[in-house]
């Protein structure tokens, strides 16, 4: 595979839109699971960068046979909680793959810093590979990299805008206070 070719090239992925409470959503499914969750402001925008992120890929829209696909997605984000529940087609590098899976193991609600997950890896990587990795996860909130911050608690960048990172780990945060006893 060169830089310029998707992982998924030659394959079909169908794709539908939704919307959330961070604005719209894009939900692309392979035969293997579901394979991309993007945020945004613009359908045109998100399909933009759904073509750009499986170059090679054909894509059809297909909203209808999603559409329970497409309601699990926004029910996760309205209301966050540990996992999808729905199978996921991640595919990236060792690294890549090794981060996703420590992201899943923070709780909703919760943050982590990037250099304390790369101390957690089964192999050796920095803070700076740990953002990397988050820049190329193409699975919004279920791939939950909106709980990384900064060493000093700080939020930094977020694929889909801080803004985004900031309501969701609000949300999550609220939901699970709700959840506390008193």
């Amino acid at each position: 595979m060169n830089d310029m070719t998707s992982d998924f090239a030659g394959e079909t992925l169908r794709f539908g839109f939704g919307q959330s409470p961070l604005g719209q959503v894009l939900v692309a499914q392979s035969q293997r699971g579901v394979a991309a969750i993007l945020l945004g402001d613009d359908r045109t925008q998100l399909r933009r960068d759904l073509a750009e992120a499986f170059l090679g890929t054909w894509l059809q829209e297909d909203a209808a046979s999603l559409a329970p696909t497409i309601a699990t997605v926004v029910a996760l984000i309205a209301a966050p909680r540990d996992s999808l529940g729905l199978p996921l087609d991640l595919r990236g590098t060792e690294l890549e793959r090794a981060v996703w899976t420590a992201l899943c193991t923070i709780p909703p609600g919760e943050t982590r810093s990037y250099g304390s997950i790369a101390k957690t890896l089964p192999l050796p990587a920095t803070a700076q590979e740990v953002g990397a990795a988050c820049a190329a996860n193409r699975l919004a909130v279920a791939i939950p990299c909106h709980r990384l911050v900064k060493a000093d608690g700080s939020i930094s960048g977020y694929r889909w805008g801080v803004a985004r990172k900031r309501r969701l780990i609000a949300l999550e945060q609220a939901g699970y206070a709700l959840l506390s006893p008193t």
